[in-house]
């Protein structure tokens, strides 16, 4: 494939976009990956790994990749879609017979592999919950905390809250992908991390992606920190943040990253590097590249929900594991029609324009600057420079 030459005008911006959020003291470290055309054109770690030690951040580091885990996840259950192992409209219970959910006036609908893979399923989140709701009575995990749970377990917990509403008739953030790692490990008839590891980690050669930090490789691991004035502060062993958006309370446990027996949590749990994560979207953005066929790429990025939830911002509706641009004037953005993208709260963003065979990677150690701060409008704007 023919590659894209660097643009001067590009690189400018991006140093400019990750030298302004370090010198402003909104981030602590970051590393920032462009490809063109299958080519790289950007690359830059900057800042610090870990600030106390003044370690600086390199292009290697290791992150709690948090909500970067849906993708990768949800790509796996398609490689079983496509081997008809699965069904997209399948019920969840031919897989997990304990997993039925009710609606609040006890009916108990069916929720099918399309549900989770849409975030459609009637299934919510803790953070965007009261504290007064059933979620949180039933103790819940969200994926990212350290709850004495395994995965049967906290699906046998989320069973027992009522649904938010009726399956396929609206779009709503969830645990749906953590439910789909408990399908796909299920339909697999191995653990969910071995899973990854067949359908996705050893075909791409993401060889630092997993469920736990690789063995000796702590040191790699960029510690976490979280927006705070005058500068974010490290998170201690047990964090809690308000979310940006919706103000609900996040529970962080970033030892998670380190332990092998925390529970694999299919929508927050993985840790990876950014040269990993874009390898996976390289190969989505080339149609599957022989990993998935081009027609289920083009099902996973192309909306299915209609742009009425706003997944994140106006103009953007929800594909398969990613929001996908639908209307660009509306969403005021450069990406163009189709683009698909997502982050993660750890202080992460990602985006993938097919049209302009543009790939952008930015990994950060800094919630929630990094995932939806001005960092990723400087990110995305300066990517578009040539």
């Amino acid at each position: 494939m023919s590659g894209s030459p660097a643009s001067p005008a590009r690189s400018a911006a991006l140093d400019a976009a990750i030298d302004s959020a370090l010198a402003g003291r909104r981030l602590v470290g970051a590393v920032v990956l462009v490809a063109r055309d299958g080519e790289p054109v950007y690359r830059r770690a900057a800042g610090f790994a870990d600030r106390e030690a003044g370690t600086p951040m390199r292009e290697d580091a290791i992150f709690r990749l948090a909500s970067l885990t849906k993708p990768i996840v949800s790509t796996a259950a398609l490689r079983l879609v496509e081997r008809r192992v699965l069904r997209l409209d399948a019920p969840v219970t031919q897989w997990l017979p304990a997993f039925r959910p009710r609606l609040a006036d006890g009916s108990e609908p069916v929720i099918t592999i399309r549900h989770l893979l849409t975030h459609t399923a009637g299934l919510t989140y803790g953070f965007l919950e009261p504290e007064t709701s059933a979620w949180h009575a039933h103790g819940v995990s969200d994926g990212l905390d350290d709850a004495d749970v395994d995965l049967d377990e906290n699906l046998r917990r989320l069973a027992t809250a009522p649904l938010s509403y009726a399956p396929g008739s609206a779009w709503r953030y969830s645990l749906a992908i953590d439910v789909l790692g408990a399908v796909v490990a299920a339909a697999g008839g191995r653990p969910l991390p071995q899973m990854i590891d067949e359908l996705i980690a050893e075909p791409l050669g993401m060889t630092d992606t997993g469920f736990v930090v690789p063995a000796g490789q702590s040191a790699r691991l960029a510690a976490p920190y979280g927006d705070a004035v005058p500068e974010p502060t490290r998170m201690p062993a047990h964090a809690e943040l308000a979310h940006p958006s919706s103000g609900g309370i996040l529970s962080f446990a970033p030892g998670r990253a380190l332990n092998p027996s925390a529970w694999p949590s299919g929508g927050a749990g993985m840790v990876g590097t950014a040269s990993d994560f874009l390898r996976l979207l390289e190969c989505l953005r080339k149609g599957g590249d022989g990993l998935l066929e081009t027609q289920t790429v083009a099902q996973m990025t192309t909306d299915q929900v209609g742009v009425q939830p706003e997944t994140i911002g106006p103009g953007w509706g929800f594909g398969y594991g990613a929001s996908v641009l639908v209307d660009p004037a509306a969403a005021a953005t450069p990406q163009s029609p189709g683009t698909f993208a997502w982050g993660g709260a750890y202080g992460h963003s990602w985006f993938v324009d097919p049209r302009q065979a543009l790939s952008v990677v930015a990994l950060t150690n800094t919630a929630f600057e990094g995932m939806s701060g001005r960092f990723t409008l400087d990110v995305r704007d300066a990517a578009y420079r040539s």
